[in-house]
């Protein structure tokens, strides 16, 4: 599998991240071994979690996947080398996680040594804010007036920021964290921390991670722009839509130990006409050319103008191979062509 700069880094990522957030919840510690393992077989070096993993977040499995990947990394002390290592402290609003409260620096630097030590090791290679301080048009918040921007103190914000870089600066120096990232943030949030960056000789954010598929295009183009043009790495989580674009919901159907079966935090957005409508039409694409509709949509984002690297999960070896697989699948133009027409009928499918 072909490896790719991480942005402004010197870290060589695979351009599929193996993501982990169900290890724990979905997947015991034999699995996510077998997923690890599989992945580095195929060429995979990209492994993202998260302190506040796995999810759905419970108090109780809080820091699971994270000890799930440090007791693989015991076992294999040897390849530690070979891993890029991401995760990312948590945001504001999770009750267990430092009373819910914002990221600070003080809180940054506790947390990250709490990863450090479930995942059983010296150094993460790429440390991520996992979602901002302040109210943020992301998760299931998307249509123009769900953001009170009245809300958001601008000038607190930009201190805030500059507490974070500074934290994020003396873990570098400690050799604890090599890169810094951003997670569900925008343009804005992205061009402030580079701007403060520069002005206070403070660690650049070299990446960001935001959902992105055939049924979510709110980063299409201005945040891609923004990082292609910063050299910022464009990361999509989620380019299934939450397991939607695999077609398993399609006819109503409720399969067990589904994403749609769990309670999710920001509730099950994708359950609507016009994204069922979506999903049929995309469906119907990926049949009249022999594809399967989870191939076809994961190789729509693989190929996307702008990603550096996507972060796929699954909850079953069958369901990895076949994401690894799509890899290697390349869209014709007529496909593409078929996809687009589908974007112009459901631009917003939620």
């Amino acid at each position: 599998m072909k490896k790719v700069k991480l942005g402004s880094s010197d870290l060589q990522v695979s351009e599929v991240c193996l993501g982990s957030m169900t290890w724990g919840s979905q997947n015991t510690e034999a699995e996510a071994f077998e997923q690890i393992d599989y992945a580095l077989d195929r060429g995979i070096n990209f492994i993202d979690t998260a302190e506040v993993y796995a999810v759905p977040p419970k108090a109780e499995t809080q820091g699971l996947t994270e000890t799930y990947i440090g007791n693989w990394l015991a076992d294999n002390k040897d390849k530690r080398e070979d891993i890029v290592l991401a995760s990312k402290v948590c945001g504001p609003g999770i009750s267990w996680i430092r009373d819910g409260g914002k990221i600070t620096g003080k809180g940054l630097k506790e947390a990250l040594d709490g990863s450090l030590k479930r995942l059983q090791t010296d150094y993460i290679d790429l440390y991520q804010l996992h979602w901002p301080n302040r109210p943020f048009p992301h998760f299931n918040r998307h249509w123009p007036q769900d953001v009170n921007y009245a809300e958001i103190d601008v000038a607190q914000e930009r201190e805030e920021h500059l507490e974070i870089l500074t934290a994020l600066g003396d873990c570098v120096k400690a050799g604890k964290i090599r890169h810094c990232g951003l997670s569900d943030d925008t343009p804005w949030g992205v061009n402030e921390y580079l701007r403060l960056a520069e002005k206070h000789d403070l660690p650049k954010m070299v990446s960001i991670q935001n959902e992105f598929n055939v049924l979510h295009l709110m980063d299409s183009p201005h945040l891609i722009e923004t990082c292609v043009l910063n050299d910022v790495a464009y990361l999509p989580w989620s380019p299934l839509a939450g397991g939607a674009l695999s077609g398993k919901y399609r006819n109503g159907a409720l399969p067990p130990n589904c994403r749609w079966t769990i309670e999710q935090r920001n509730g099950i957005f994708r359950d609507t006409s016009q994204s069922h409508a979506a999903i049929e039409a995309l469906y119907n694409i990926a049949s009249s050319h022999n594809l399967s509709l989870t191939q076809m949509s994961l190789a729509w984002v693989y190929q996307f103008n702008g990603v550096t690297s996507s972060i796929i999960g699954a909850t079953s070896m069958e369901q990895l191979k076949e994401d690894i697989d799509a890899y290697d699948l390349t869209l014709s133009e007529d496909v593409l062509s078929e996809i687009d027409g589908v974007i112009k009928q459901f631009p917003v499918p939620f």
